[in-house]
């Protein structure tokens, strides 16, 4: 039996004017402080993700920049291929608001760990339930198409908790009670088809971080 492993790597901490706002997947920034702060963890990502993987990233720019970062400390460059169902959520016409503004809109009761609860749709986006549908189909022609190969994927906290619920078969709501911190590896692996997590949130210290 083949095994897959996967490597989910989320991406640094954000602009200090996104973290301001609600951004979904808007395209913001990586910080320019953070990103010379962080120069360790990114060398014990270097060091931890393996050579001669499958490398992935979403269209968004901050997964470019961490999966560039991660290069520069060491490990050797891979070419990026692009998964546009492995982005953050889609927030819709809510996006870019200020978190009072957000959390004024909300229509359901929030998650206590979270804003807003997984059934929450904003209007012209998407809920969390359905981010968690299109990243497991993701994952799943990804672990077809690269069968017994290492995956390194740079992603988002909302598309690493989905790929969570997929692995361990919960429920969106139960998905969120994961924190996902920026610069931290989430390791899964496919065991024909049978999933197992061998590590959420793998870092080398205590990183800063944002909801």
């Amino acid at each position: 039996m083949q095994i897959t492993r996967l490597f989910l790597v989320r991406h640094a901490l954000v602009e200090p004017s996104a973290r301001a706002l609600v951004y979904g997947s808007m395209d913001v920034g990586l910080c320019e402080l953070a990103l010379a702060q962080e120069a360790a963890a990114y060398r014990w990502l270097a060091a931890r993700l393996p050579e001669a993987a499958h490398w992935v990233v979403t269209p968004l720019s901050r997964t470019r920049a961490t999966a560039a970062a991660i290069f520069a400390a060491g490990h050797a460059p891979a070419p990026l291929a692009v998964e546009p169902d492995l982005a953050e959520q889609h927030l819709g016409e809510w996006q870019g608001l200020s978190h009072e503004r957000f959390s004024a809109l909300i229509r359901h009761p929030p998650h206590p760990f979270w804003p807003h609860g997984a059934e929450e749709k904003p209007p012209g986006g998407e809920s969390f339930a359905e981010v968690v549908v299109r990243v497991a189909a993701a994952l799943e022609r990804l672990v077809a198409a690269q069968e017994g190969r290492d995956i390194v994927i740079v992603a988002h906290g909302g598309s690493i908790r989905a790929a969570i619920a997929q692995a361990m078969g919960l429920t969106p709501h139960q998905a969120l009670i994961f924190s996902i911190r920026n610069l931290s590896l989430t390791r899964l692996e496919r065991h024909g088809a049978a999933w197992r997590v061998a590590a959420v949130n793998e870092e080398p210290f205590t990183l800063p971080t944002m909801a």
